[in-house]
């Protein structure tokens, strides 16, 4: 065996002859013993003097581990490092027939519902020793039906899905994060919307808001028709009049605050009178407070303003906005737990897991004012 040109020493059997010059020699390798690169579990065994299912049992933390002299583990460990030795992923995977990684679908990698659902995610995955693949399918018809596909043939042992509309069954595992369409073998995890409504709706009527207009979520948003179906029931329960020209419709697939100005300023442009805005999410919020700015009015004095999903600039904007909070993290927490719950076989993952809002009062609400003199440009 040679590198670089140079002999490597062939193994002798030191340590096994039982005398103490070898007993001394096995203690420690031969210095001049120069394995290839990238070194392999048997190269490693020769600089060892050791078998490779004993290297394997000590790196893999294998049940047998405990009968293998701690001194003989440091030694197989200090190696390994030395020399950079990692185990073969796919040969591991193969044995034990699974590849530690999981799929997650998700509509965009940038927006701040996404990103703290998959920072919850991630969190449990790097606890239990997964790794995980992400595809972002831009709300594509066609990227939702092939990508699953695609993350399978790189063998994902399941599916988190976040926000995303599947329209049937997978062959794998999945749990989906505000998942409305049940399906078999999905687990959904989704918000408890008429909750969410009611905080909402009687936060502002007990504030005394009567004329409130209403922002309804695109299409394509998975919680769209519950939020809206919500607020709807709620209005009618406290009495509150859902006018038609004042409820406006998100349409754009962005993930700025641009979202919410044109449907502002179309709002600004019916000259029907509201003292309430009651926004689909945080972002489309942040762009209304900007748009009803552009046309001299204020936040709160002259409209107050309620947003959904508590993301990290809610609270930072100015003035800070109040706003629905789904615990973001703690539903990516749940969705990756569930679902290594559903990998491993358990039979108690339930169908369905509701989770309770929140509504965090800030500075975007407060009475309405009978006196302002709304300026338009």
């Amino acid at each position: 065996m040679t590198e670089g040109g140079k002999d490597l020493p062939k193994r002798t059997g030191v340590g096994r002859s039982g005398s103490k010059e070898a007993e001394e020699a096995a203690e420690e390798p031969k210095s001049e013993f120069l394995p290839p690169r990238p070194i392999s579990l048997r190269t490693l065994g020769d600089y060892l003097d050791l078998s490779p299912a004993t290297i394997s049992l000590v790196l893999n933390n294998a049940p047998g581990v405990r009968s293998i002299p701690q001194e003989t583990r440091d030694r197989v460990i200090a190696a390994a490092k030395k020399f950079e030795y990692r185990p073969s992923f796919f040969a591991r995977s193969l044995r034990r027939r699974q590849s530690f990684t999981v799929g997650v679908l998700v509509p965009e990698l940038h927006d701040g519902y996404s990103v703290l659902v998959m920072t919850g995610i991630e969190e449990v995955l790097i606890e239990e020793g997964y790794f995980y693949l992400t595809a972002s399918h831009r709300r594509k018809a066609d990227l939702i039906e092939e990508y699953p596909g695609l993350l399978m043939d790189r063998s994902v042992e399941g599916f988190v899905a976040i926000d995303t509309a599947l329209q049937h069954s997978l062959p794998l595992p999945v749990v989906a994060v505000a998942g409305h369409k049940p399906l078999p073998g999905v687990t959904r995890i989704v918000l408890d919307h008429r909750r969410a409504a009611e905080l909402t709706l009687r936060h502002l009527y007990q504030l005394g808001h009567r004329q409130i207009a209403f922002m309804r979520g695109q299409p394509f948003s998975s919680d769209s028709d519950e939020r809206w179906k919500g607020l709807v029931g709620m209005a009618k329960e406290l009495g509150l009049d859902v006018a038609p020209e004042l409820v406006v419709q998100l349409e754009e697939n962005i993930s700025s605050p641009e979202l919410g100005l044109p449907v502002a300023a179309k709002l600004l442009a019916q000259k029907r009178p509201f003292t309430a805005l009651v926004s689909y999410n945080d972002l489309a919020a942040i762009g209304a407070m900007r748009a009803f700015k552009d046309h001299g009015l204020r936040v709160p004095e002259d409209v107050s303003v309620v947003g959904f999903d508590d993301i990290q600039w809610a609270a930072y904007h100015t003035p800070s906005l109040t706003t629905i909070r789904q615990p973001l993290n703690s539903m990516g927490n749940t969705a990756a737990r569930l679902l290594l719950q559903r990998i491993r076989g358990s039979r108690d993952v339930p169908d369905e897991v509701p989770i309770v809002p929140e509504l965090v009062v800030r500075e975007s609400t407060m009475p309405p004012n009978p006196r302002r003199n709304r300026k338009r440009k």
